[in-house]
């Protein structure tokens, strides 16, 4: 990989999306990087500077804005030469020498015991609440170390990739940034869990063995259905799906590999939604959709902003085939999520600029809860789970970690209705609280105004820090008061 990347080999992936980049100042940039780094080697022994011009190449792949592709080449200058900040600012302006001052805030994220890593994570917040783009760079910068991971210690890439697999790739799926977050995955799954890596390759590649035929078969019926209903279709294609992605489905599903119909999934992208929608309708006339596996992600995007239409059905042979459709822009977000901003189109032009919900929470996030949080675990499973959107009975999209109940649900919408749940229906039946929510489910929460307060039971289910710390809260005041009043024993000294 390293060796054949040139500076004239990212030029000229630049100009093949951004004819108007300022492609001197790109090579003054990549110059003035190579000789702070003059001297420098990688533990490969490859000299420094094809780490950040690698880097700049995976931004570059995804028609990346050219700003952020310069502050890419400059990321290490500051933390590893005698160049500052002062001196690129100098040099290249005030807004590569943000970038890279966002970056060198991070510095280099050493696992230094768990109260540390917060702190970092905390760092890792705030960059990306003041400008999201510091964590593209950082993930660029991330899945080149990842892939050259064999040049350090064993314990060395272990640290590295499970904390790739376990902050970086869940930070950026909740960014959206799903072709990032899948390489960042397989990238170290390998390292993390190799038998499993091994195992889930060999059975993918089983799976798909002489499967090429059939998946071009479908898409051609599909192509010739879509054009005999005047539907132009931007493209259809068959995409694999990641190792990782598929090792946590068959951990759900006891690791029955005949229960995962999208080892292949065939995109169609087409140019509006209303044709999204008649793309649906043409593809369940032609063949039957397996019950319960339409999903609607366009009307009810996920929390991250994924939007796309999902059906499997039977085709050709009676084999289970997975359908995704969308428009151009939903793939872009898709695959480039906060990116997609900052992503040029075949035309030349970038987008207007969306606003991202959860990126701007972060700044509150991190004020209000990680100040609190003390236990990683925890913070994983608050921030960096993969998350369920659920819904209330008005349809308000409630976001909470997979795994959560109706008292997390409750706590999320207010602590009074946290306080006084008594009962939950789901999707209108009647369920326990301690019963975990799915995608898509309409929660209605049943209050009793009498009540008092939590059972200290639901801490044995509830999932976020928010509904643990009102019943630990409750539970502790009640004791307390219960002391008072010589109601409990006094604990003996």
């Amino acid at each position: 990989m390293s060796n054949k990347q040139t500076i004239n080999g990212l030029i000229k992936i630049i100009e093949l999306y951004d004819k108007k980049a300022d492609f001197e100042m790109i090579h003054l940039v990549y110059d003035y990087a190579k000789d702070a780094h003059e001297g420098q080697f990688r533990k490969s022994g490859e000299p420094y500077i094809i780490h950040p011009l690698a880097a700049a190449y995976i931004l570059a792949n995804m028609s990346i804005d050219p700003v952020i592709i310069m502050a890419t080449l400059l990321h290490d200058v500051p933390e590893d030469t005698d160049r500052t900040l002062e001196d690129i600012e100098k040099n290249f302006g005030a807004e590569i020498a943000s970038l890279v001052k966002g970056i060198t805030k991070l510095g280099k994220l050493k696992y230094r015991g768990v109260e540390r890593y917060i702190e970092n994570l905390r760092k890792m917040f705030i960059a990306m609440a003041e400008d999201v783009r510091v964590m593209i760079i950082k993930f660029a910068d991330r899945i080149h170390n990842l892939t050259t991971l064999d040049a350090l210690p064993p314990q060395k890439r272990y640290r590295i990739a499970l904390e790739s697999l376990e902050i970086y790739a869940p930070i950026a799926n909740r960014l959206g940034m799903d072709e990032m977050k899948g390489e960042l995955e397989d990238l170290s799954f390998k390292f993390v869990y190799p038998k499993e890596y091994e195992r889930v390759k060999k059975l993918r590649d089983e799976k798909l063995k002489g499967k090429e035929k059939y998946f071009k078969h479908i898409i051609d019926i599909t192509k010739k259905e879509l054009d005999n209903s005047n539907i132009s279709v931007i493209s259809i294609h068959g995409r694999n799906k990641k190792l990782y992605s598929l090792y946590k489905k068959l951990i759900n599903k006891n690791n029955d590999v005949g229960r995962i119909y999208d080892i292949v999934a065939i995109r169609i992208i087409v140019d509006n939604v209303a044709k999204c929608y008649a793309t649906l309708g043409i593809l369940h006339s032609i063949w039957k959709p397996i019950k319960g596996r339409i999903k609607d992600y366009i009307a009810q995007p996920k929390p991250n902003g994924y939007q796309s239409l999902h059906t499997t059905v039977f085709a050709e042979g009676g084999e289970p085939v997975e359908f995704q459709i969308r428009t151009l822009e939903m793939h872009e977000d898709a695959e480039y999520g906060v990116a997609a901003h900052w992503h040029y189109d075949e035309h030349g032009s970038r987008r207007p600029n969306k606003e991202i919900k959860w990126v701007q929470e972060l700044a509150q996030i991190q004020k209000d809860i990680l100040n609190k949080l003390s236990d990683l675990e925890e913070m994983k499973v608050d921030f960096l789970q993969t998350r369920i959107f659920v819904l209330t009975p008005k349809g308000d999209v409630i976001d909470l970690p997979e795994g959560a109940t109706s008292v997390d649900f409750a706590y999320h919408i207010h602590s009074d209705i946290g306080n006084k749940c008594t009962g939950t229906r789901i999707n209108e039946k009647m369920v326990s609280l301690d019963t975990e929510l799915r995608n898509g489910d309409i929660v209605d929460i049943i209050i009793d105004k009498n009540r008092k307060g939590p059972s200290a039971d639901w801490l044995k289910f509830v999932k976020t820090h928010t509904a643990k710390a009102h019943i630990l809260n409750f539970t502790k005041q009640k004791s307390g008061i219960a002391r008072f009043f010589n109601i409990l024993p006094k604990k003996e000294k």
